[in-house]
């Protein structure tokens, strides 16, 4: 199993650098950051000094939207930073959240994601796409690499990650989710044609180190606050479908009345006061370095490739920490 170090793009840029760095000498393999650019700052420019500032980290964002950047700009800035620094970058994209609601928009349809992501790859791999009619290439580009994995829930995204994209990423980590969600992305993949193997699957969660779990689950409660605004969309869509959306996934937000995202990705806000302590527990890791140890095994026994880290609390260093020098090498041994 592979790790990732996701962190919000808050001032001074130099930390999240320095976070990076000291992840990589940890043995993490991959450093992500949200790209919401009204909230934090703007990731692209900070990934250019991540890359530099390390070996062999790979970068990428978690996630992109199709909406709040052009897609040639998109697949040009990937390119550009391969160029400089070699093929380490990867685009984790989605419908779009945080970055297109605080300005007043909504998340893409399904369709019009499945077309950025071909043009994004074709794009930064060098190869021609269509766009609007007319042919677009970006001349530059020689050998280009770019996975693109893409962020899901529901059965229809599920389906489209199985057909299109090179990785998944899951944003929790509950295990019965996770198979669920896996077997889902496998089953369209075989549909499609393709080697479900292929697929990548990154699972996404707050990850608290510590024996004081109720102070671990006040400073990670937010997250089930984040994915509550997907489920409920996903509710919207689905209604009650059990068969559709497991009920684990969507029961929880009955008593959800709103999101402030002025306080999005934070301990401590107060949109998050109707997730339960339940969900806090199976959506994140807690506790000692013991028990994230069994749950990873968990979450790779379910089909994981990679534990992501939601640094979002008040113990981003000594869970990193703990991670790099006993949670990592017990996984990897």
């Amino acid at each position: 199993m592979d790790f990732g170090l996701v962190l919000q793009t808050d001032p001074p840029a130099w930390s999240v650098v320095e976070r990076m760095r000291r992840a990589e000498e940890l043995g993490f393999s991959h450093g992500w950051t949200f790209d919401s650019c009204v909230l934090w700052q703007e990731p692209f420019v900070i990934h250019s000094q991540i890359l530099a500032a390390t070996e062999r980290l790979r970068v990428g964002t978690m996630v992109t939207n199709p909406i709040t950047r052009d897609w040639t700009v998109t697949a040009s800035a990937f390119a550009t930073l391969n160029d400089m620094f070699g093929p380490r970058t990867v685009c984790g994209i989605g419908r779009g959240d945080s970055a297109v609601r605080v300005t007043g928009g909504h998340p893409t349809t399904l369709a019009t994601l499945e077309r950025a992501i071909h043009v994004i790859k074709e794009l930064a791999e060098g190869r021609e796409a269509r766009l609007d009619g007319t042919s677009v290439r970006l001349p530059w580009v020689r050998d280009g690499h770019l996975p693109v994995w893409m962020g899901a829930y529901g059965p229809k995204a599920l389906d489209l990650v199985g057909r299109e994209a090179d990785g998944f990423i899951l944003q929790l980590a509950d295990p019965y989710l996770t198979r669920w969600m896996v077997d889902h992305v496998r089953e369209a993949a075989r549909d499609a044609g393709r080697d479900p193997a292929s697929i990548t699957v990154c699972v996404a969660a707050p990850a608290y180190v510590g024996d004081d779990l109720a102070h671990a689950r006040e400073q990670c409660r937010w997250f089930g606050g984040m994915v509550g605004n997907h489920v409920a969309d996903l509710v919207a869509r689905y209604g009650d479908a059990a068969a559709a959306v497991p009920t684990a996934l969507t029961d929880y937000i009955k008593g959800r009345e709103g999101y402030d995202y002025s306080h999005h990705g934070r301990a401590g806000n107060r949109s998050t006061d109707f997730v339960p302590d339940e969900i806090v527990d199976r959506f994140c890791l807690l506790g000692p370095p013991e028990q994230h140890i069994d749950k990873l095994r968990e979450l790779r026994d379910a089909g994981a490739d990679q534990f992501a880290i939601y640094a979002m609390h008040d113990a981003i260093d000594t869970t990193v920490d703990t991670y790099g020098e006993r949670i990592i090498r017990a996984m990897t041994t």
